[in-house]
């Protein structure tokens, strides 16, 4: 996929976005001075160092890489003392056979001193090298997953409506990953090693000039062949991480369903699309590896086409007595032990080329403006208006220019036929979407220019689908309000009414409840939501489908704890039984995105309108049972 591919889809994405509106051009630009701002923040604004960008670093990031690269440099100089040592000794012991001179012990001995304070120096510059790459790199690799998570809890619903849940999960764990392997293994070796070589060069230059112009021709011709794949391998590296997070779409909706696969025995079907996606990601994997090999072999062998013209070169000038035996001798020793960093250089290359997809990916996360909004204001009251409400889900609207108010201290419920827009009604009351049109207000203060974070303080939800921790019934409980007591906790439970199945729990309230409360029924889990909702104590309380997991008398002690908790409070009711809002101060009737009734429940009965067939509909239905 190429870049204008990827700005293509990018633009495809922002015009699919619930929050985009084609009639405020004024919007991009806020958006634009939203990310320099976050990304001045972040330590990576457009001013910051190529590599910094280029990796999507944060500033300490950044000074913790190059302090790693100036290690590096240190330790492969360092390491070249070691070497010069042993060719000292070589020559040493090689001059008595020119010169017909004793050899020189007391030279011998002192280069063997200057062999073990070298080996010294060595250990101590690679031991600085490892604490200021490792250390760094696995430091800002925790720093990147800790800021992803915290930027995916400010982002809004309409970015999840857009990415898979696999695809987030890559994100902040095999994106960091290639992030964490980038800055320990591949940047350090690929800048240390350039800098060893130039350096290299620079003396063997002061050694002998045409040695080394000769040692050092193939070169650029090696570069340009990996410089030349680059094109091709940065296509087969974009489609590998495709295939990659097809794998994991495919792993994670194989073990969701794997009671639906078990129940229809749809084994076979199901295993084929994960088998079918392992084995692409196998296919490209070869591929992109593959063609990368060819071409890395290729230059390495090209390159070590130096050694051979070293050898002409030097067999040349040493015929005409240009130069004597030793100095080539010395030289050809260097030429062999300068070739391994530069075959790591050539080796690391493409490594940093398909990461840089990982580095992509990630900025293009980091990037997406978050919700933003003042953090300070305090609402009137906590009555919440909406006046002429629009939303559009991509190009499908669902609400059509809403006004309704709901007061305080009210229980208000929205009822309708299935995609009338209740549950995206409430939404847009939480923030979880900006509204295309219109505004919603609370107690004066429009909530889209209010701080997502700060307005989650003034409410509590009940969803009908409730998210449980693996964690015990206490944690997930006191999920509602973080600094509660026990005793809180304990008094929202008997409210509740979970008191009595935990009680059979076999640690009581320290129970672990499995992943997403897998060891509890439906109505025992929606009964830990509304205990977290009750012991939050907000000032607004939206509840959807909070009775649809109870029996009948659970539902009525549920419903006694919710009618505790509305006094004073704006209370929002999402409901398909009609028969348990009946009694709601007012009644908002949906279809198809519009308010088409609304009142209380004896007054909205006797209009005979959707709400009475609705209704009517639902008691019919109480009749009903298997076999007629």
């Amino acid at each position: 996929m190429s870049d204008t591919t990827l700005s293509k889809n990018a633009l495809r994405n922002d015009k699919s976005d619930p929050d985009y509106n084609e009639n405020n051009d004024l919007s991009r630009d806020d958006n634009k001075l939203r990310n320099d701002k976050s990304a001045l923040r972040n330590g990576t604004s457009c001013r910051a160092p190529y590599i910094q960008r280029l990796l999507n670093l944060s500033a300490g990031g950044y000074r913790d890489l190059m302090r790693g690269v100036i290690a590096g440099v240190i330790s492969n100089i360092v390491l070249l003392v070691p070497f010069m040592v042993i060719l000292s000794a070589i020559i040493t012991l090689l001059e008595p056979l020119a010169s017909g001179q004793p050899l020189d012990l007391a030279r011998l001995w002192l280069i063997f001193a200057a062999g073990i304070v070298a080996a010294a120096l060595y250990a101590f510059a690679y031991n600085r090298e490892y604490d200021a790459t490792y250390t760094a790199a696995y430091s800002e690799s925790e720093k990147l997953r800790v800021e992803v998570a915290e930027r995916l809890r400010k982002l809004p619903m309409s970015f999840f409506n857009r990415r898979d849940l696999s695809e987030l999960t890559t994100n902040m764990m095999a994106d960091c990953a290639s992030v964490e392997h980038t800055m320990s293994h591949v940047v350090p070796g690929l800048f240390s090693g350039t800098i060893g070589v130039v350096v290299a060069c620079i003396a063997l230059s002061f050694y002998d000039w045409r040695l080394s112009l000769a040692l050092f021709a193939a070169l650029p011709v090696s570069l340009g062949l990996i410089f030349l794949v680059r094109v091709l391998s940065s296509r087969m590296a974009e489609r590998h991480v495709v295939a990659k997070l097809e794998v994991a779409e495919q792993t994670q909706e194989y073990l969701e369903g794997i009671k639906v696969v078990k129940a229809f025995g749809l084994a076979g079907e199901k295993s084929q699309a994960l088998e079918a996606s392992m084995a692409a990601m196998m296919r490209s994997a070869v591929r992109f590896e593959g063609l990368t090999g060819i071409f890395i072999t290729l230059a390495m062998m090209i390159m070590q086409v130096g050694i051979g013209l070293v050898a002409l070169v030097g067999v040349t000038l040493l015929v005409g007595d240009n130069i004597d035996a030793i100095k080539l001798f010395c030289f050809l020793v260097v030429s062999a032990r300068i070739y391994a960093p530069l075959f790591t250089i050539l080796t690391l290359l493409p490594e940093f080329f398909y990461l840089l997809v990982s580095t992509r990916r990630m900025q293009e996360l980091r990037t997406t403006p978050v919700m933003e909004g003042n953090a300070s204001v305090q609402p009137a009251d906590y009555a919440i208006h909406l006046d002429g409400v629009s939303f559009a889900y991509e190009n499908d609207e669902v609400l059509h220019d809403i006004d309704l108010h709901m007061k305080q201290g009210e229980v208000t419920a929205l009822v309708g036929p299935s995609g009338s827009g209740k549950t995206t009604l409430a939404r847009l009351m939480a923030r979880f979407w900006d509204p295309q049109a219109g505004h919603v207000t609370i107690g004066g203060v429009d909530l889209a220019d209010t701080d997502p974070e700060h307005l989650m303080s003034w409410m509590s939800f009940v969803f009908q689908d409730v998210v449980l921790f693996n964690d015990t019934v206490m944690a997930n409980i006191r999920i509602g309000r973080a600094e509660a007591t026990d005793e809180e906790v304990y008094h929202a439970a008997r409210q509740a009414r979970c008191d009595e199945f935990i009680a059979r729990m076999p640690l009581g309230y320290d129970t672990l409840l499995g992943e997403n409360g897998s060891t509890l029924s439906g109505g025992e889990r929606q009964r830990i939501s509304i205990a977290r909702a009750l012991l939050k104590d907000a000032p607004i309380v939206l509840l959807d489908e909070a009775t649809s997991s109870l029996d009948p008398e659970n539902e009525t002690l549920i419903q006694e704890a919710v009618s505790a908790l509305v006094r004073g409070r704006t209370v929002v009711v999402i409901a398909h039984r009609l028969r348990t809002v009946l009694d709601a101060d007012h009644i908002v009737v949906l279809e198809a995105g519009r308010v088409v009734e609304q009142g209380r429940g004896t007054e909205l009965l006797e209009q005979g309108g959707l709400f009475a067939r609705l209704y009517g509909v639902q008691q019919q239905s109480l009749g009903w049972s298997v076999g007629g």
